[in-house]
């Protein structure tokens, strides 16, 4: 009875650390998700910030010419 334990118990520990290392691949792969989405979208919007104003100045600056 003692050996069934025993071998049940070392059966769950071998399936507790896949369960982690699974875990921890998942974790370590949402984490590469977020980096891109905040180089590819929140950067570039932040790029918008300073490139309208300047954009915007020459375009009223051109019309006041004509």
């Amino acid at each position: 009875m003692d050996e069934q334990i025993l071998k049940k118990i070392e059966e769950q520990e071998k399936k507790l650390n896949d369960i982690y290392r699974s875990v921890e691949k998942t974790r370590k792969y949402f984490l590469i998700i977020l980096i891109i989405t905040v180089v590819a979208v929140i950067f570039p919007l932040i790029g918008l910030i300073f490139a309208i104003p300047s954009f915007l100045d020459v375009y009223s600056g051109s019309s006041l010419g004509l």
